[in-house]
């Protein structure tokens, strides 16, 4: 029987997402803020919604997006800066009280490496989150949220930085100058690996774990991003030649490889 599957947010990983599912014979319904996106995502097979989470109320018809779905992917980025910020566990309350009213049981939720904040050394799973930013310290109150009720099997995914076809951190780092953290070492990971996590979990029915996301290759900060630089002909990001790193934090996808899978994309371009 061909599992439905529903993208809470089909935007950089999203979209792309609902395309390979559909792909590996998924039914997919997606959802979207804007009604022009409404013609492309049904043009790539994919069931689309319009559906936009605000603090205090959703807009657009939830219910019917989840009652045609039985698995639900969350991938709902905290909107934490600039002038139009807002309450990222305030909607995640909202969506939690309408999945309540629903048929799902099974949710995977998309969240960040940010929650385990200033750890140092080797990061697992097994690491107990310390958020010290306001997105990580919102995600691992959503996280909790979901995880403490009986009523789902809540999937989590810390994924690192993202990488993929137009997006690369280096990109922005690109000529700044005096940065503190050279020698910290990476923790990435790319889109395809992203994609190929999420599908493996949702094969292998891995339900009420958590996963981090990370590629296992950690070169420093300023080695990377320096390579990096060169294969684009940007100029390279300028790191003060200061202290070691005081964190050395190297995330590992410990849960994930040792099932065993293996993650496929490297980060280096």
């Amino acid at each position: 029987m061909t599992e439905k599957i529903g993208v809470l947010g089909c935007g950089w990983l999203g979209l792309p997402l609902a395309k390979h599912l559909i792909d590996h014979s998924y039914i997919v319904h997606g959802t979207t803020t804007s009604v022009s996106k409404i013609e492309t995502l049904r043009g790539e097979g994919i069931h689309p919604h319009k559906i936009i989470l605000n603090e205090s109320v959703i807009e657009g018809d939830i219910q019917k997006f989840l009652n045609q779905i039985e698995v639900l992917i969350i991938d709902v980025p905290p909107k934490l800066r600039g002038k139009n910020k807002e309450s990222f566990i305030a909607k995640m309350e909202l969506l939690h009280a309408e999945l309540k009213k629903s048929q799902v049981s099974k949710i995977i939720f998309i969240s960040s490496t940010a929650v385990y904040g200033n750890a140092k050394g080797t990061v697992t799973e097994a690491t107990i989150p310390e958020p010290v930013t306001e997105s990580g310290k919102q995600l691992l109150a959503s996280e909790t949220l979901f995880q403490n009720d009986p009523q789902f099997k809540t999937t989590i995914i810390r994924f690192g930085g993202l990488i993929g076809p137009n997006r690369h951190p280096v990109t922005m780092l690109s000529r700044r100058e005096n940065l503190t953290n050279g020698n910290d070492p990476v923790n990435l990971i790319h889109l395809d690996d992203c994609i190929h996590m999420i599908r493996t979990i949702l094969k292998n029915q891995y339900c009420g774990e958590i996963f981090n996301g990370v590629y296992p290759l950690h070169p420093t900060k300023k080695d990377y991003y320096a390579q990096e630089a060169k294969k684009r002909g940007i100029p390279a990001p300028d790191y003060s030649k200061s202290a070691p790193s005081l964190l050395n934090k190297i995330i590992e996808s410990r849960n994930f490889l040792d099932k065993p899978h293996q993650l496929h994309t490297s980060i280096l371009s």
